[in-house]
Order: C-alpha cells, then sequence, then structure tokens
C-alpha cells in the first residue's frame, strides 16, 4: 500500500476557531477594530509586555507601516539582511530608503553585528534586524549598537512570537517590531499579521497611517468630534473574522508551541549523529521557537538531491531564501555589488524539513527515516 504524501506544512485548526469566527458573523461586524481584534490586540500586548499593538492584514503592511513612520529621506540607508523574505527590505525600499545588505550569522542566520558595525555610515537611519526560525539573532548587540549610533532597530519577527533571548521577548528590543499570522507560522489565520510599537512616540501616528490617513480612532475613543484626513496613509486593518481565528490560535499558545517544540527536538535527536558524521548542519536545538527545522547540506547540489529524493518517497521538503543583493530588482538600483558569503553559501545549502502543529509522530518518523537513507 503506497504511503500518504507528506506535506511541507498543514494547517490545523482545533482551538475553536470555527465557534469564534461564527461569533464574529453574529456580532454584526466583521471588519477591523471589532471586538475580536481588540481582544487580539491585548492577548498580544500582553505577551510583549504591554507595547500597543495594531493587527494588520500580514507582517509585510506591519513593515510598510513601519517603514512610513519612520520618514525616510532622500539618501537615508538602512542596514538590511539579504537573506530574508523581499518584504523585510522592499516595505522600506519603496518608501524611499537605500538598503545596504548585511550577512549573516552562521550560527543565528541572522544579521551579522560586526559586519553590520561596518557598514553603518552617516546616512544610516535603521536598522532591520530578522530572527531566522525564531532564534535570536543578538537582539541585545543590535539594541546596543543602534541605540550608540542613534538609529531605530526594527525587528522583524515573522518567526518568533513568544520567543526570547537573555529572559526578554523577541520583539521588544527594538523601537517597533512586527510579527506574521500567515498559514505557515505556529500561530495562524491565514493571513495576518502585526506592528507592535515599543517605542511611543510612534503610536499616535501609526493609528492615523493605518486607518487610511484619518483621526478615526481618535473619534470612536471620543478625543474628537468627527474624523478627518490628517495624513497619507492606507487601509492597514485585519478583518475581525480573521481576528476571531488568531484569538482562538492566541488562546491555545502554548499547547501549540509545546507540539512544535516536540516535533523539533525529534527531528534533531534522530539527526543529529548522521548530520554530524556527514558534515552537515542542523537547526540549533531548543533556540527558537521551532517554526522550522532545517538542515544544511553540502553544496548546492546536494541541496537538489535531497529534495528529490525526499520527493521521490512523496515528502515535500523545500530550500528558503535567494539572496536579495543577487535578484534583478536589486540590479536595477544600480548600487554597488555586496559580497555576503555566509549568505550565498546557506541560501545554496539550506533545505527545510515538514514541521507542522498537525504533524504526526508516524509521518514525523518516515521523514526522518528517509532522511537518513539519503547517505
Amino acid at each position: 500500500m503506497c504511503s500518504q504524501p507528506i506535506p511541507f506544512n498543514r494547517i490545523s485548526f482545533d482551538s475553536g476557531e470555527l465557534e469564534r469566527v461564527q461569533q464574529a458573523i453574529e456580532n454584526l461586524h466583521i471588519s477591523g477594530d471589532g471586538p475580536f481584534s481588540k481582544e487580539a490586540e491585548k492577548l498580544l500586548s500582553d505577551m510583549h509586555g504591554g507595547a500597543k499593538v495594531l493587527l494588520t492584514p500580514s507582517c509585510s503592511h506591519g513593515l510598510e507601516l513601519a517603514a512610513r513612520l519612520l520618514q525616510f529621506e532622500d539618501g537615508d540607508e538602512v542596514i538590511v539582511p539579504s537573506f530574508t523574505f523581499v518584504t523585510s527590505v522592499s516595505s522600506f525600499v519603496s518608501h524611499g530608503a537605500t538598503p545596504v545588505f548585511c550577512d549573516i550569522d552562521p550560527k543565528t542566520l541572522g544579521l551579522d553585528l560586526e559586519h553590520a558595525k561596518t557598514l553603518i555610515t552617516s546616512r544610516t537611519k535603521a536598522i532591520v534586524l530578522v530572527h531566522y526560525g525564531g532564534v535570536p539573532a543578538n537582539p541585545e548587540g543590535f539594541a546596543q549598537l543602534a541605540d550608540e549610533n542613534n538609529l531605530v532597530l526594527i525587528e522583524d519577527n515573522a518567526h518568533g512570537l513568544g520567543g526570547n533571548s537573555g529572559g526578554k521577548t523577541l520583539g521588544t528590543f527594538g523601537a517597533m517590531s512586527t510579527l506574521s499570522f500567515h498559514e505557515t507560522k505556529n500561530i495562524t489565520c491565514g493571513e495576518g499579521g502585526a506592528l507592535v510599537i515599543n517605542d511611543p512616540r510612534y503610536i499616535e501616528r501609526a493609528e492615523i497611517l493605518r486607518e487610511k490617513g484619518t483621526d478615526r480612532s481618535r473619534f470612536f475613543r471620543g478625543q474628537v468630534d468627527k474624523y478627518t484626513w490628517q495624513d497619507l496613509g492606507s487601509s492597514w486593518i485585519l478583518s475581525d473574522i480573521l481576528a476571531a481565528i488568531l484569538c482562538a490560535q492566541l488562546s491555545n499558545f502554548d499547547e501549540i508551541q509545546q507540539r512544535r517544540e516536540e516535533r523539533s527536538n525529534r527531528y534533531f535527536e534522530h539527526l543529529r549523529d548522521w548530520a554530524y558524521a556527514h558534515g552537515f548542519g542542523l537547526q540549533p536545538p531548543k533556540l527558537g521557537t521551532s517554526h522550522l527545522f532545517y538542515l544544511l547540506l553540502a553544496d548546492l547540489a546536494g541541496q537538489q538531491r535531497f529534495i528529490d529524493h525526499m520527493s521521490e518517497h512523496g515528502i515535500l521538503t523545500v530550500f528558503h531564501y535567494q539572496p536579495l543583493h543577487q535578484s534583478p530588482f536589486v540590479a536595477t538600483l544600480k548600487k554597488a555589488d555586496s559580497v555576503l558569503p555566509v549568505t550565498e553559501s546557506v541560501s545554496k545549502r539550506l533545505v527545510r524539513l515538514p514541521l507542522s502543529n498537525s504533524l504526526s509522530e508516524h509521518d514525523q518518523l518516515r521523514v526522518i527515516e528517509k532522511t537518513l537513507k539519503y547517505i
């Protein structure tokens, strides 16, 4: 009998999501900033030490809102990773910033602090720090670097909800951070995100920009008699139906995280000796938020051979980010070529194994078995 295919990701709804969606419909408020939006923002605020949280339609929208708040002027630079999702960079470029690409640390796959120090100029305004896989990318070091150079630190924490570094929550080190609730993330509502604002100077304008450039939020709080056009904003608000799903997932946060951690630890324990024997890298054990589990193979040919090998057994494994500094769009910016050896090496060798809340032990052991048979 043929085994069922094992997908890279499979969503899991078992926390009362349907009941909450029905309640949202019965509330007759399915647009943004409804009861479930407020509940989710409160839950997320509590997770981030009381910071202001604004739900957005995606993490990308949160990054765009952060970029708009920084008010880049011509020539302003932002230090960014190349090994990241495109909107970690494009959100800032589209709002007037010049990207300066920094290499990654081979241990965390987040920005390399020492390389970042060499990239700071009089034009540098901000640093975008991505916690890849929820593994802390030295946020203490980058917070200090930003403070010493009067820079704004933005944490792209799409992978790292609930993670911490030195006992402090990821997403609370910078002036702002962003979250993702895409269907591939630990906590999901299909599509969704959030902007976490730790520096209160940004709160009032963030609310205005998010509400199409109006002071509508102040109107609903009774602070003004009428709301009017105040700034150049957009509609960066999440539907209350999606917020209802998000509330259900957040209410089960600890259990979801435990499930993923168990699966991540199982991969590590079964694959550690095999990987070390062949010179392969592994996702660091018990670091991060168990958002993903990766292998670092020998080279690009090995990466594709492994993906093909697993596919032959009905198991979907995938590579990850392609270096943005080598992308066709960045070539149009006519910037000096960046030399990022770690980024270029990792992107050619990294493969992600299936990992989701609903991955069964039976299926995971099958993934492990076929992985061990690669060599």
